[in-house]
């Protein structure tokens, strides 16, 4: 029974990590395009909203933090080994 609830407690957990990393990363991306995109509404030339804008720039930052910290975390070892940098800890 001890097996179980342990196996069961590392499930959810990579569920969840795969929802958040699998799924919202990639809503993320979509809400910050669907953002840089707002348009005047009659078809005129675009013109900018800019809290769209900061919302569009919220968006992709937090893309490419992900992005640069899912590197740095799979070259920790690397990183450690020729460098001495330890980003992960120990």
């Amino acid at each position: 029974m001890h097996t179980l609830v342990t196996n069961l407690n590392a499930l959810w957990k990579v569920t969840l990590a795969g929802l958040l990393l699998g799924a919202g990363l990639p809503i993320v991306f979509a809400v910050g395009v669907r953002l840089w995109s707002v348009a005047d509404a009659d078809g005129r030339a675009a013109q900018r909203n800019y809290p769209a804008l900061a919302g569009a720039y919220a968006c992709f930052t937090l893309i490419i933090a992900a992005i640069v910290t899912g590197i740095l975390y799979t070259a920790k070892a690397f990183l450690a080994a020729k460098f001495g940098i330890h980003l992960f800890g120990q």
